[in-house]
């Protein structure tokens, strides 16, 4: 009786994990499905809202959505510095430091959660990889020298635009945002894709036939965002775990790994590429050897993970818009000289 008892509360512990995996998984794939909705909701405002001052007599009004000025990075990075030094919210695209801010407190305090919980692009390329593995029965991975090399790249680009982003006074920033280009940023973002060069499509394809082929291409190597999500996210309170008493050294948890992390062998995973995906939890058969937790003690489970974006995200962006400083301060009539012509307006 004894014998056949043992056997039975394996198996019984192994099915709630696999039924806690899979709730995991699922929990992350519908936020990630949620936030690129909304994504593509505010793409398609914006693109009405460009399109109404693009055609004449347009038998429609749009209003702008500030969401759309999540994709401006580098004005949010701008608007950041001007309001560390001068303590003032700003006019322009005000939304970008708030969206900014959040992105970047949810990588403070819930690691790289951003990039693989939220981010649109980290959505697609997931997806991708996932494709090519399905496809081919496998990813690729490159050499270790060529593979450290490309991941400093995502550090180059970040420095370059830290770097010219503190060259810049307080003055020069309300200069560049305030001329042409500016105040039509993301028109010029939109057009990128909408109007696409054969250069840009040639890209973009290339890096999609790379990023089904290799996990997660452009984030691990290219995306500076991703790279300063990284060095917020080494001083994040979250830590992937592994207690070494319990760990079978099955090699799952490396396996699952969309960062290629040797989580097998390590007790704490401190790596700036960790995602905090918890995939390698979710491949963990031993129950208690591996876990994601705050400050080494308490264990932290997904609905954690997602209610934490949830408070932060909302809240700061709740924030901005019932302080009413959310819109851009820009009249109509600026957007309907400007739209028409933006192709006219270069980069400063």
């Amino acid at each position: 009786m004894a014998a056949t008892a043992v056997p039975r509360v394996k198996t019984k512990k192994l099915l709630v994990r696999r039924v806690v995996s899979k709730s995991t998984r699922r929990l992350r794939t519908l936020v990630q499905i949620a936030f690129l909705l909304l994504n593509i909701a505010v793409a398609f405002q914006f693109y009405l809202f460009v399109r109404q001052f693009e055609i004449p007599d347009a038998a429609y009004t749009v209003s702008r959505p500030p969401g759309v000025e999540g994709w401006l990075p580098i004005a949010g990075l701008m608007n950041l510095k001007v309001f560390l030094l001068t303590h003032k919210l700003p006019a322009l695209h005000p939304a970008t430091l708030f969206l900014l801010t959040a992105f970047l407190t949810i990588s403070l305090l819930l690691r790289k959660a951003f990039c693989s919980w939220l981010c649109p692009v980290g959505t697609i390329s997931e997806w991708l990889w996932k494709a090519g593995r399905r496809i081919f029965g496998r990813n690729f991975a490159l050499p270790r020298w060529l593979d450290i090399a490309l991941r400093s790249l995502k550090y180059v680009l970040l420095g370059l635009f830290v770097y010219v982003v503190a060259k810049m006074s307080v003055d020069a920033i309300h200069a560049f945002l305030e001329s042409p280009y500016g105040l039509i940023a993301d028109v010029k973002m939109l057009n990128l894709f909408r109007l696409m060069s054969t250069t840009t499509a040639v890209v973009l394809g290339v890096l999609a036939i790379a990023s089904i082929l290799v996990e997660n291409f452009w984030c691990r190597y290219l995306c500076p965002y991703g790279a300063l999500t990284g060095l917020l996210a080494l001083v994040s309170p979250l830590r992937i775990r592994r207690d070494a008493r319990l760990c079978i050294d099955c090699a799952k948890c490396a396996k699952a790994c969309p960062s290629r992390l040797p989580v097998d062998v390590l007790v704490t995973i401190r790596s700036a590429e960790c995602l905090g995906c918890m995939e390698c939890v979710n491949a963990c058969p031993a129950e208690g050897a591996l876990d994601m937790k705050v400050f080494a003690r308490k264990r932290v489970r997904p609905w954690m993970i997602a209610a934490g974006i949830a408070v932060v995200f909302f809240g700061l962006v709740g924030y901005a818009q019932l302080s009413g400083h959310w819109r851009s301060d820009v009249p109509n009539a600026v957007y309907k000289e400007l739209i028409p012509n933006a192709a006219a307006y270069a980069h400063p």
